[in-house]
């Protein structure tokens, strides 16, 4: 036995971390594993599903077969426990031009073009593998983009930690924000916004939610349906290794003590591959070689096959001899189920084959026809000759299992008691002090947000606008979820999510086009947790139909537990919205002079609040009610009425407090507001914003707010060096000290 060790040449980025991995090389004479029912279970199959593939096929599997119905029916891939319910979210309106279904959404903006954008999770190998596991989900989203012919223009992540004070945070947060760091800088792509937040019940599964979205013409948007008999089936990218074998599976399963052992199904990533990948796959397009095509994602070869071959009602062969491989006597079991990065599988005209070829051979990246479209419902895997697995592809896809599971209701949260008047000042420097609202550059200063050079502003100061190149639009982008409101209302909380996105789309002065969802939770298995993800899917379909707002594409992690205890539930949602003209955006700054002018109803909801949770460590109540005709009308008035604001900001966390000391501080100018009312101050009643304009145009707005019904009040001032609540004022300076300097505190 002799082993091999591959060394990267490529510079590496800061924080780069290298995992040597140790690859034995195989006898060929090693027989399968005998099939047993510990061996069953250990590739997340349950005794029901077994009996089910062999009814399917009417005989028991190879070990392969066995992989391959694994990988294709785990929770990763089938949507198995979720299917039912994603059937119920509004995915159509005037302005999809694709819906769920495909690599990513696409979304009409006009003048023949579409944003092309998607989320997805890579919590499971996050955890086990905090570098690696974010930067390969970094690379997957970014593949998923331009899979579907859009250069990337945008990124965003939504990450969640558990309680900073927890023997794991610091090196999962230092890992993982280096790990999607490395990967997108290296790649160029800028990342442009997202989210952190922290709480206990993260402690054994860390969330990594990535974004990415692209531009593409609407005419030259590629699909991944195969089409047409005796196609050649062609492998493009990096070579095929052991990394990443059982990912999918990995992901779909609670983790326990046993979690050191799953490391070697953590993928490793290559982001100047991706860049090479990217380049040759839009330059490969213009040629018009490509019939469909699909990103090799969760469980390799053997999705990314099945996928095209079920979508275009095609069977698919497939010689495993011709894959290009990086180590050496690999199964087919492992060839099917690798994991390793950076590669594609297409659908080639076989006229332009050698036109094709070309293009890789310039950037240096394998190109092999490695199997071929047949008629048959038959997923055909020969190695050497040798029938490695023969299945109907129907069934691994198509016609996966699908569970209805037992659901209860969440029940109603108990009254919120009464909550002590504070100090507002001691109770704004408890939330600035906390690292779930403290100032985030520690993390976004890791992150180039400027490449490309059509980003309008940094990140942290609300939704991220980028430029479409060459004409005067833009695009906005946000990220959003309150797991605590979620928690205590799934219905009340799933709405809230995409109200919330669609304020922070609006508060820049952008038309919200639709949304992509990314739903974490625990074990569906378990009714209770069901319940959440039945609620707040529930409540994100109400609320994207009444904004207009359809949902695109997206992924769900379930699982997410340790040990039985499981994550806040936390269904993500990433928007878009559309701004006609850049220089119409609302990205200014408060000033001195300015009026702070408030807009939406302010009734002092408490319960699930952040003073609640941070200053009296206390998670009671209910979830603040979202009105969503108020939510569309308060929006329509700030989009209608935006010539007259400077800036905007919407209220959420931390109330009107937080959002205009957030405000001041941007702009180093200090704040005064009229009241020192803890419920008007910290209260997270929802359809709120918070202005600052001049002096006239604020007569203006207020007058037209009047005439719409829309409630308007001033409640404050820009000005001076002091944030003041009522008769209660701290230096600006002093607060800013805190708010910039809380997060790094709390994580290094």
């Amino acid at each position: 036995m002799w082993h091999l060790i591959a060394i990267p040449t490529f510079p590496l980025p800061v924080n780069f971390r290298i995992r040597v991995q140790i690859c034995t090389v195989r006898d060929d004479n090693l027989q399968d594993p005998v099939i047993t029912p510990d061996l069953i279970a250990a590739h997340g199959l349950s005794p029901d599903e077994y009996d089910r593939i062999l009814e399917i096929i009417g005989r028991d599997p190879s070990f392969t077969e066995m992989g391959i119905f694994s990988a294709m029916w785990n929770e990763h891939c089938s949507y198995k426990s979720s299917k039912k319910w994603l059937r119920t979210l509004p995915t159509e309106g005037p302005q999809v031009i694709c819906g769920p279904g495909e690599n990513a959404g696409v979304v009409d903006i006009g003048d023949g073009q579409a944003v092309i954008f998607k989320m997805e999770s890579h919590n499971h190998p996050s955890y086990i593998e905090p570098y690696q596991g974010a930067a390969t989900g970094v690379g997957g989203i970014l593949r998923d983009v331009f899979t579907m012919g859009a250069r990337p223009i945008a990124a965003m992540n939504s990450l969640s930690f558990g309680s900073p004070d927890h023997p794991k945070t610091k090196s999962l947060v230092s890992g993982v924000v280096a790990g999607v760091g490395g990967y997108g800088n290296c790649f160029g792509v800028p990342t442009i916004g997202g989210e952190v937040r922290f709480d206990p019940a993260y402690n054994g599964n860390c969330l990594v939610n990535a974004f990415a979205a692209g531009l593409a013409d609407t005419d030259k948007i590629f699909y991944s349906a195969a089409s047409g008999v005796g196609m050649p089936v062609v492998y493009l990218g990096a070579k095929t290794g052991r990394d990443g074998v059982g990912g999918a599976t990995m992901a779909s399963a609670e983790f326990d003590d046993t979690i050191e052992d799953k490391r070697p199904t953590v993928q490793v990533g290559d982001p100047f591959t991706e860049k090479r990948l990217m380049e040759a796959t839009l330059e490969l397009m213009a040629t018009g070689a490509v019939i469909s095509i699909q990103d090799m994602g969760a469980a390799g070869l053997t999705c990314s096959a099945v996928e095209m071959g079920d979508k275009g009602n095609l069977g698919v062969r497939l010689d495993l001899e011709k894959v290009p491989t990086r180590e050496l006597n690999m199964t087919a079991y492992e060839m099917m189920l690798s994991e390793s990065q950076e590669r594609m599988l297409m659908v080639l005209k076989p006229e332009l084959e050698e036109q094709a070829k070309a293009v890789f051979d310039k950037w240096d990246l394998d190109f092999a026809i490695v199997g071929e479209t047949i008629a048959e419902d038959r997923f055909l895997i020969v190695m050497n000759g040798e029938v490695k697995a023969d299945l109907p592809l129907k069934a691994l896809s198509g016609t996966a299992p699908e569970y209805d599971r037992p659901w209860v209701e969440t029940p109603a949260a108990e009254p919120l008691g009464d909550v002590p008047h504070i100090d507002p000042i001691d109770g704004l420097k408890m939330l600035i002090s906390s690292p779930n609202y403290a100032a985030k550059q520690w993390v976004y200063e890791q992150y180039d947000s400027q490449v490309m050079a059509d980003s309008l502003r940094t990140p942290s100061m609300g939704s991220g606008i980028v430029r479409v190149h060459g004409t005067q639009k833009a695009l906005a982008f946000t990220s959003d979820v309150t797991p605590r409101y979620v928690a205590a209302n799934p219905f009340e909380g799933g709405k809230q999510a995409v109200a919330e996105a669609y304020r922070n789309l609006t508060a820049v002065g952008a038309l919200p086009l639709a949304t992509t969802d990314n739903l974490n939770f625990g074990n569906p298995e378990k009714p209770a947790i069901m319940g959440q993800f039945v609620g707040a899917i529930k409540g994100i379909g109400a609320a994207v139909a009444a904004l207009d707002m359809p949902i695109v594409s997206g992924n769900v992690s379930l699982y997410n537990e340790t040990d039985g205890s499981g994550i806040l539930p936390t269904p993500t949602i990433g928007a878009v919205g559309l701004i006609a003209d850049a220089d119409d955006a609302i990205t200014g700054l408060a000033r001195e002079g300015h009026m702070a002018i408030l807009i939406g109803e302010t009734n002092g909801h408490l319960g699930q609040s952040a003073l609640l949770a941070e200053v009296f460590n206390r998670v009671e109540g209910d979830a603040p009610p979202v009105d969503l005709e108020a939510e569309k009308k308060h929006g329509e008035f700030i989009r209608t009425n935006s010539a007259w604001i400077t800036a905007c900001s919407d209220l959420s966390d931390g109330g009107l407090a937080l959002a205009a000391f957030e405000m001041a501080e941007a702009a180093n100018v200090g704040v005064s507001l009229d009241t020192e009312g803890t419920a008007e101050l910290f209260g997270e009643d929802q359809a709120r914003y918070l202005v600052a304009c001049n002096f006239d145009q604020a007569e203006a707005l207020l007058a037209a707010a009047g005439n719409l019904g829309v409630p308007a009040t001033c409640v404050g001032r820009f000005g001076g060096t002091q944030v003041s609540f009522g008769a209660q004022q701290a230096e600006l300076s002093e607060l800013s000290s805190i708010f910039r300097n809380s997060f790094a505190d709390a994580v290094t």
